[in-house]
């Protein structure tokens, strides 16, 4: 007879313990999700948790619905311990991803008893993630939209399915944090790099210490910026390499500055200010490079393209004009803007956001990203159109929500492209 532990919230919960019992097993608990993940983590204190990890250490088996606040590295770690084994309740694919990532068996949320009881004692093979891709916003000084176009950018990949990462890796000024409303005193993408250095990052780490913003995972920059020497590129590289095991996009808003001149003035190997946009430019797969739509944005931004070439090497550019309104250019500014760039830095295809005050002051207000507040704004339309254009995913992810979305978006956005 298998001993066993619901931990499945409400109704359905206790419906599957009566199921499993009539089944013939021996149904030793039933408990809200988190439950069994917050006893572990000592956050619960009193009888209850004793209870619970008593018979957390005697059962066979865990069922438990696969949520981020129920399924945790703690959690995967004391049933390896126990000789207990898992399996996730998944109702949606971020379910499927963080079950996959710990490698836990997989059920889908309308099982039934029996099928749960046979359930394999390891994941197959088939659900092993693909080599993922680092994906780098970079701009000029002077806040052209990085952040903006990095958060957005992640959120409309993830609306293809697929498992998406949004990395602060600004050692100057670093701000999803702030933009997206997350708190900022964890460990974030510093502390991915100390683990990188000590060769102790692992997937699994990376979703513990990763903050969600609904499908995405984030890890945010340093709280402050006096802690940029924890950015070395050494380590940066480590992390970047373990982020491609864990999603297949994973975004990086980098700083704007690409100078090397503290190598220049010091002969020993220290810390270098801008080493985290450096590495991350050498390691990107795709570069997204903003540029504001106004005369200052573009002379800093035809300066800087040429090293940021340098240092980029053959890895793909798409040029993304932030900001585009006429009251800075005039008449014809995205005329302007394309000329200007065709003629000084030879960048022929280029992808126009428009200046959408409401939309980015509606998405401040809020701290979400502009596709939350504003999914149907002018700025959400372009956005959505550069995505389908210029940033084709690897492998082609199929959504039961949307099936026909993302083949139709491109396809129709590259025959604007060439009639433009």
């Amino acid at each position: 007879m298998t001993a066993l532990i619901v931990a499945v919230d409400g109704r359905r919960g206790r419906a599957l313990a009566e199921d499993l019992a009539f089944e013939g097993a021996e149904v030793r608990l039933v408990v809200p999700a988190a439950d069994p993940a917050t006893a572990v983590a000592d956050a619960m204190a009193g009888p209850e948790a004793a209870q619970l990890l008593g018979e957390l250490s005697r059962v066979d088996m865990l069922i438990v619905s696969a949520e981020r606040s129920a399924l945790t590295a703690q959690l995967v770690a004391a049933c390896d311990r126990f000789g207990v084994r898992i399996v996730a309740l998944c109702t949606r694919d971020e379910h499927r991803r963080l079950a996959s990532m710990f490698g836990v068996p997989i059920a889908d949320e309308e099982a039934d008893a029996a099928s749960l009881l046979r359930a394999p004692a390891s994941v197959p093979d088939a659900v092993a993630a693909e080599r993922g891709r680092i994906i780098a916003v970079w701009g000029p000084s002077g806040a052209p939209g990085r952040t903006t176009i990095a958060v957005e950018l992640a959120c409309e990949l993830a609306r293809d399915g697929r498992a998406v990462a949004l990395v602060d890796a600004d050692s100057h000024a670093p701000s999803v944090a702030v933009a997206t409303g997350l708190a900022d005193e964890g460990p974030g993408f510093a502390a991915a790099c100390r683990h990188a250095e000590r060769g102790t990052l692992t997937v699994a780490e990376l979703a513990r210490i990763a903050v969600p913003l609904g499908p995405v995972e984030v890890l945010t920059g340093v709280n402050r910026p006096g802690r940029w020497p924890e950015l070395s590129r050494d380590r940066v590289r480590g992390a970047l390499e373990v982020c491609r095991q864990w999603v297949s996009d994973a975004v990086v808003d980098v700083a704007s500055s690409l100078e090397r001149d503290e190598e220049i003035v010091s002969d020993l190997d220290g810390p270098r200010r801008n080493a985290a946009t450096l590495a991350v430019l050498a390691e990107a797969d795709l570069i997204v490079a903003v540029v504001a739509a106004d005369p200052t944005s573009v002379s800093r931004f035809v300066r800087g393209y040429g090293e940021m070439r340098a240092i980029a090497g053959a890895t793909p550019v798409r040029v993304v004009v932030n900001k585009t309104r006429t009251g800075a250019l005039g008449i014809d500014a995205r005329g302007q803007v394309r000329r200007t760039l065709e003629r000084y830095v030879g960048a022929d295809d280029l992808w126009f956001v428009p200046w959408d005050v409401k939309a980015a002051d509606a998405a401040l207000l809020a701290a979400q990203p502009i596709a939350q507040v504003a999914g149907r704004s002018a700025f959400s339309a372009a956005l959505r159109r550069f995505v389908g254009e210029a940033v084709d995913p690897p492998v082609r992810v199929r959504d039961v929500r949307q099936p026909r979305r993302q083949g139709r978006v491109s396809t129709r956005g590259r025959l604007a492209r060439r009639a433009a």
